[in-house]
């Protein structure tokens, strides 16, 4: 019987919805000029997705309590005490494992696990503070989240800190910059409701569309002049070609949704965040393997 609670408690860790982050893991390792070894690469694309990421999701379903859908669930269960027990659990399962593959490494773990219980618990609740909240999710899960990834593959202090890769660090802040408030698009009842003064909210649809475009924009130049100076201008190519999809879709569902509001709803949202990440992610992959 107790197990069947914790169960029914699982599927608000949203271990799928965290591979849509996955691009972040990919961008950080094809930055790298040196090499890196696979089983580590393995073990920080795990301990992220299906330990972090999950935690945090979890924790932040504990406290938010929805009863709308979510990134990841359409029909989310009830919250339940056996949901704070499995964020515990994959918290110290992840700096567990993060200890293995050294201490800096799982310094900045716990840094992000702190940063991400901040951001939901209730007597901080970054999340009620728009330009605050939005601050924190796309540095950490952005720049921060890029460069932990390469420390936990072992990458040295001179490639952390050369400038173009610190530029495309910044890229990765840019893109989670024009995308995250996509996510909270079709949330603006409920957040409102909670009291949760979020992005999107405060922009409104049309709003969110525009900026969630010109922050992609600016972070796809941003990008191009990175590969630019590091020679590696075969890599604006490779981002151009495989986001097609992603651009054709963002301007279809953003004309669709300036004329009618109701298909700013969980569907497009998650064909959106299926999409940009499975073509961000084959994007950096294909870079990635050209390095090399």
């Amino acid at each position: 019987m107790l197990i069947a609670h914790y169960k029914k408690a699982l599927p608000l860790l949203r271990i799928p919805f965290s591979l849509f982050l996955m691009p972040i893991f990919w961008f950080g390792l094809s930055a790298l000029r040196l090499p890196f070894g696979a089983g580590r690469a393995a073990a920080v694309f795990g301990i992220l997705h299906l330990l972090v990421y999950p935690a945090s999701n979890g924790y932040n379903s504990f406290y938010d309590k929805d009863e709308g859908s979510i990134g990841g669930l359409k029909a989310p269960p009830k919250v339940t005490p056996e949901l704070l027990h499995l964020v515990w659990l994959f918290d110290a399962l992840a700096l567990g494992a993060s200890l293995l593959l050294g201490w800096s490494f799982a310094a900045l773990v716990l840094v992000y696990l702190l940063v991400s219980k901040a951001y939901s618990y209730e007597g901080i609740r970054l999340k009620k503070y728009p330009l605050v909240s939005t601050a924190v999710v796309v540095v950490f899960q952005g720049a921060y989240t890029f460069l932990l990834t390469q420390v936990g593959v072992g990458a040295p202090e001179a490639q952390l800190f050369e400038k173009t890769n610190l530029l495309l660090a910044l890229v990765s802040t840019l893109f989670l910059c024009g995308s995250y408030p996509l996510t909270q698009i079709y949330q603006h009842q409920e957040d409102a409701q909670r009291g949760d003064r979020t992005l999107s909210l405060r922009l409104g649809i049309r709003g969110t569309l525009v900026f969630a475009a010109g922050g992609l924009l600016i972070g796809a130049l941003a990008m191009s002049l990175a590969y630019w100076l590091r020679g590696e201008r075969q890599n604006i190519l490779v981002f151009l070609v495989a986001t097609g999809p992603v651009v054709a879709l963002f301007a279809r569902w953003a004309w669709l949704t300036w004329r009618d509001p109701a298909h700013a709803n969980f569907e497009w949202t998650m064909r959106m965040n299926i999409v940009s990440s499975l073509c961000l992610s084959a994007a950096f992959i294909t870079m990635l393997f050209l390095v090399r």
